[in-house]
């Protein structure tokens, strides 16, 4: 039941996440954590539930892009370092890796479904390596590149262009790569998409 209330909310064209918070919070009890919890941080100018709705709205509705995206930072309050006036996050994509698969498995999400999002939400801040793409994964890794183009455009205003900026020449060698390969990416230029 509660796997296709999250579900019913992700799905929809229109999200209806946040103003159904308090739903996704009984739900998921451990994204609570994230609303109003700041980031105090240069490169991000909301709190991290703002952040992680601002870069869900980016979002087509993917569920395995929105899934992956709802818990992405999920591990950030429970694995930050303050120094001075900033906050750091080193080790969030595996905390967030580690909750997202303990809340997909309790929600009764198979196998496959678990290892996928885990994997999105621990590489969401990890370079893609072009060389390591072949068929079997081209898919997973288009899906990466978006979650990071949503996550990028969910920052602070002035750090936004140069986030962007290595998505577009990873996006570029991804397209070279599948024309080299005969594999048709089948997505327009990502970042225009999310912008819009």
């Amino acid at each position: 039941m509660e796997k296709e209330i999250l579900e019913n909310l992700l799905s929809s064209r229109y999200l209806k996440i946040d103003a159904n918070k308090e739903k996704v919070f009984k739900i998921i009890p451990e994204l609570k954590a994230e609303d109003g919890f700041e980031h105090k941080h240069p490169h991000h100018c909301y709190n991290v539930w703002e952040h992680t709705m601002e870069a869900l709205k980016r979002s087509k509705p993917d569920l395995e892009i929105r899934l992956a995206l709802l818990l992405h930072d999920i591990g950030k309050p429970y694995c930050y370092q303050e120094d001075k006036d900033i906050r750091h996050f080193r080790g969030h994509p595996q905390k967030s890796a580690e909750l997202a698969e303990k809340i997909l498995q309790r929600l009764g999400y198979s196998d496959e479904e678990v290892e996928h999002i885990r994997y999105l939400v621990n590489n969401h801040d990890t370079i893609i390596n072009v060389n390591k793409i072949d068929e079997s994964n081209i898919e997973l890794m288009k899906k990466l590149l978006y979650i990071q183009y949503c996550d990028a455009y969910a920052h602070a205003p002035q750090y936004v262009d140069r986030r962007i900026e290595k998505l577009d020449a990873i996006y570029d060698k991804m397209k070279h790569w599948g024309q080299c390969k005969n594999v048709s990416l089948n997505c327009r230029n990502m970042s225009n998409e999310i912008r819009e």
